[in-house]
């Protein structure tokens, strides 16, 4: 194997975790305190919330769906919770309230999906709205505080570790270990694939497909947990830019927009790329609305390279094909 083959290997399977080694290294340069244990530590609970709703989207855009109503149904589950706990005192039960609700919003949102055949960009679209209007009108637009132990959720830590951390490692293991072992991740990646060629296999699509949506419930319930307790209320506007930071967070990480592809180890590297990126750009002080700028070109720029690299693997098939074709020819 030559050198140009090798470095395409290299670049190939790790591009991501080099853009992010790169990331550091500059925003090392670019600020002495970026690598302190206090700045790191704040990076990882930053970006727990966004993560783990990333984790979710990817999981649905590897079946060839998607969800931008996460950050509104986090509102909404997170902030029914909130009023559980203050009404009950009990911790367990708001948790539970959080996940049942946001499970109901994703359960609705697959049978638009699957049974209506409502395209999955439309059918968040009007979830979004729903789960933030629901949200306001519950409160009547106001905070909810004063949420006492709540905040252990997104505040505590256990043996020096903080919980939000401790939520992502185990929702990261638990999807790595869906999407590879076991019946319903492989299913979503063939899904993702090629739906018709999943259904000719004999793969249940709209089955799979709400299972998908239920999973991401699970997520978004326990990320709206942890956000109203890392901001010590209960916020019906809060969330909001969430499902295009978690979006691109799975993009970046390398789950094809046109799905069949993507790992949860990706999600996470994308997700401290735009956590990285985030931070680097509030330590140096960047202007808050070129921020916005920013991040809209990523997305941008993530989709527009997702969709070059299909492009052109498909162009490389084919010339692979034709080649074979002229050899049996000849």
């Amino acid at each position: 194997m030559n050198i140009s083959n090798r470095f395409k290997r290299v670049r190939k399977k790790y591009g991501i975790l080099l853009v992010l080694i790169l990331l550091f290294i500059i925003a090392t340069l670019l600020n002495s305190n970026f690598l302190s244990a206090r700045n790191l530590s704040n990076i990882s609970k930053q970006v727990s919330i966004t993560t783990i709703l990333a984790f979710g989207e990817t999981i649905l855009i590897i079946s060839g769906m998607l969800d931008l109503s996460n950050g509104s149904v986090l509102a909404l589950a997170g902030l029914l919770s909130v009023s559980v706990f203050k009404m009950t005192g009990s911790l367990l039960l708001a948790f539970l309230v959080a996940i049942i609700v946001a499970v109901i919003c994703n359960i609705l949102n697959g049978i638009m999906v699957t049974k209506f055949k409502t395209p999955p960009f439309i059918a968040t679209l009007a979830m979004m709205a729903m789960a933030r209007g629901a949200a306001l009108l519950y409160t009547n637009g106001q905070n909810i505080y004063q949420i006492g132990d709540y905040t252990i959720f997104g505040q505590g830590s256990i043996l020096g570790i903080p919980t939000p951390i401790i939520f992502l490692v185990i929702i990261a293991f638990v999807t790595w270990y869906i999407l590879h072992h076991t019946r319903l991740g492989r299913s979503l990646y063939a899904i993702g694939g090629n739906e018709e060629a999943a259904v000719a296999s004999g793969v249940n699509v709209n089955k799979n497909k709400m299972k998908a949506y239920i999973i991401n419930g699970v997520f978004v319930g326990i990320a709206g947990v942890i956000f109203m307790s890392r901001v010590n209320a209960g916020l019906p506007n809060g969330g909001q830019g969430f499902e295009f930071q978690a979006l691109t967070a799975s993009i970046i990480g390398g789950t094809s927009f046109s799905g069949g592809i993507g790992t949860a180890g990706g999600t996470v590297i994308g997700a401290f790329i735009v956590g990285t990126l985030n931070n680097i750009m509030n330590l140096t002080a960047v202007n808050s609305y070129l921020q916005q700028i920013i991040r809209g070109a990523i997305i941008a720029l993530a989709v527009i390279y997702d969709t070059y690299s299909k492009n052109m693997k498909m162009k490389s098939e084919k010339g692979e094909i034709e080649v074979e074709e002229d050899e049996k020819e000849e």
